[in-house]
C-alpha cells in the first residue's frame, strides 16, 4: 500500500501530484508522508495535506536502519522523491530517491510531464524501467496532459506499461516559489483550498484504488541510533523566519527525555529559560527589519547563560548585521563576529561531512548547506571542519564564541 512518487527530472509536477494524493487518500483512510532528501518546505505541505507529521528520509546522510525506523508504521506511506529518480550526490549518486525505494522495498510511480511529447513518452518510461532492475517502477502518472486526444496518444504509445492516471494541464495549481523553493505552507492563506483543489483533481484523474492495491507489506522499524539531546531543557525558535527544523531531530531529543519549549522571535518572544537555545534556519532575511526591532527577543539572547546554537538563518541572526536583498543593513544579536548579505547573492549548495572538536556540536555529523547569503565578515574560532560529498576538504565552517556557536550547515544526522 506504500509507494514512492518520483520523476525523470525536477519540475515534472510530482509535488502537486503527491499533495493531491495525500489529501485525497486522507479523506478515506489514514495516510503518512515522507520526503526524500534534505528539504524543509515540501514536508510542511505534506503534513498539511494528510494531517500527520512528514518525515525526511535521506539516503546520503542516514543509515538504512535509520531510514527504516523513520518510515515504519501501519498506515500507507507516500514518499515524494527529489530531483530525478536516479539523481544523487557526486561522485556515485548516493542519496537518490532510488536508494530510498531500494532500502524500503517500495514500488515507484513515475510522474512524467507529457505536455510536450506523444510517442516519446514510451522511450522515457521504458528507459527508466529498464535502467536499474533493483528499482521496481510499477507504472506512471502522466502529468500536464493537453486533451483527451493527447491522453489517448500517450496511453497507446505506452502499451502494456501501467498508467495510474492522466492529470490534465491545470495552470491554477502552480505554486509560488522563492529562492529556496516553494513559499512556505504557513504563508499561504489559501492553503486548504489549494490542497482540496489538488485532491479533487487527482481523485478525478488518478486510479487511487489501484495505487493502494500495490501490495506492499507494512514498513517495520529497525534498530538505529538516535541523536542525543544537547541538554534536558531546550528552547527552539519556531515561526515563519525560523521554520527549518527536522522533526526527527526533535523526536530524538524528546525520546531521550528532553523537554522542548517553542518561542517566536517574530512576535518578540524572549527565549524561554533553558539550558540550550536553538535557532533553526528559515527566512530571517525577509524579516530582518522586524527582527532587528524585536529587542525582547534579541536581549534574551544577549543575556542568556545557556548554550545558543544557530543554523543557517539562525546563525546569521547571531551575527552583528544582516544586509537584505534591497541593500539595507540591519543590526542583529551581535554575539558572533559575523556579517552576512543578500545584496549580492551566491548559491552555496551540497551535502557536508562535519566534525567539531569542541562546543555543543562536538563529534561527527552529516549535514547539508543551501543558501544564497554572502559572508562579508566572519572572525573568530571556527566551529566545524568540513568536507563535501566527494570527500574534498572545504574551508572551516561557522563560528564559536563562548556559549554561542553556529554555522550555515544544517545537521541531518550523526555520522
Amino acid at each position: 500500500m506504500s509507494f514512492v512518487i518520483a520523476a525523470p527530472a525536477s519540475g515534472s509536477g510530482k509535488t502537486t501530484v503527491t499533495l493531491g494524493l495525500l489529501r485525497a487518500i486522507s479523506r478515506i483512510t489514514p495516510v503518512r508522508a515522507a520526503k526524500s532528501g534534505p528539504d524543509y518546505i515540501d514536508p510542511q505541505f505534506h503534513a498539511a495535506a494528510c494531517g500527520t507529521q512528514c518525515v525526511n528520509l535521506d539516503a546520503w546522510a542516514m543509515t538504512p536502519a535509520r531510514i527504516s525506523t523513520l518510515a515504519a508504521g501501519d498506515a500507507p506511506l507516500i514518499v515524494e522523491g527529489a530531483m530525478g529518480l536516479f539523481d544523487g550526490a557526486p561522485p556515485d549518486g548516493k542519496g537518490a530517491t532510488a536508494d530510498i525505494a531500494r532500502i524500503l522495498g517500495l514500488p515507484v510511480i513515475l510522474v512524467i510531464d507529457a505536455g510536450r511529447m506523444a510517442g516519446s513518452v514510451a522511450a522515457v518510461a521504458q528507459g527508466f524501467m529498464n535502467f536499474d532492475p533493483t528499482v521496481q517502477i510499477a507504472g506512471v502518472i502522466l502529468n500536464n496532459v493537453g486533451s483527451p486526444r493527447h491522453e489517448t496518444m500517450l496511453r497507446r504509445a505506452l502499451g502494456d506499461i501501467a498508467v495510474f492516471g492522466a492529470v490534465p494541464r491545470t495552470p491554477g495549481l502552480t505554486q509560488p516559489s522563492r529562492h529556496l523553493g516553494l513559499v512556505q505552507a504557513q504563508e499561504r492563506p489559501d492553503l486548504d483550498a489549494y490542497l482540496d483543489a489538488a485532491a479533487d483533481l487527482v481523485s478525478r484523474t488518478v486510479d487511487i484504488a489501484a495505487l493502494l492495491a500495490l501490495g506492499t507489506k507494512p514498513l517495520e522499524a529497525a534498530q538505529s541510533a538516535r541523536i542525543a539531546p544537547p541538554a534536558q531543557n531546550i528552547a527552539v525558535a519556531r515561526d515563519a523566519a525560523f521554520a527549518f527544523c527536522y522533526p526527527h531531530l526533535l523526536d530524538d531529543w524528546r525520546a531521550a527525555g528532553a523537554k522542548i519549549a517553542f518561542f517566536s522571535p517574530l512576535v518578540d518572544d524572549p527565549a524561554p529559560q533553558a539550558d540550550y537555545i536553538y535557532l533553526p534556519g528559515g527566512y530571517p532575511e525577509l524579516y530582518a527589519g522586524k527582527l532587528a526591532a524585536n529587542t525582547r527577543f534579541l536581549d534574551s539572547l544577549r543575556t542568556a547563560t545557556a548554550q545558543i546554537y544557530g543554523e543557517c538563518g539562525g546563525y546569521m541572526v547571531l551575527g552583528n548585521a544582516l544586509t537584505d536583498a534591497d541593500g539595507e543593513t540591519h543590526k542583529m544579536a551581535g554575539l558572533l563576529s559575523l556579517q552576512t548579505s543578500f545584496a549580492t547573492r551566491k548559491l552555496h549548495l551540497g551535502y557536508r561531512d562535519l566534525w567539531a572538536g569542541h562546543g555543543p556540536m562536538r563529534g561527527a555529523w552529516k549535514g547539508h548547506e543551501f543558501h544564497y547569503a554572502t559572508t562579508v565578515v566572519a572572525q573568530g574560532t571556527p566551529l566545524f571542519q568540513a568536507k563535501d560529498a566527494e570527500g574534498q576538504a572545504l574551508p572551516e565552517m561557522g563560528l564559536m564564541n563562548g556559549n554561542v556557536s553556529g554555522s550555515f550547515a544544517h545537521i541531518i544526522d550523526a555520522a
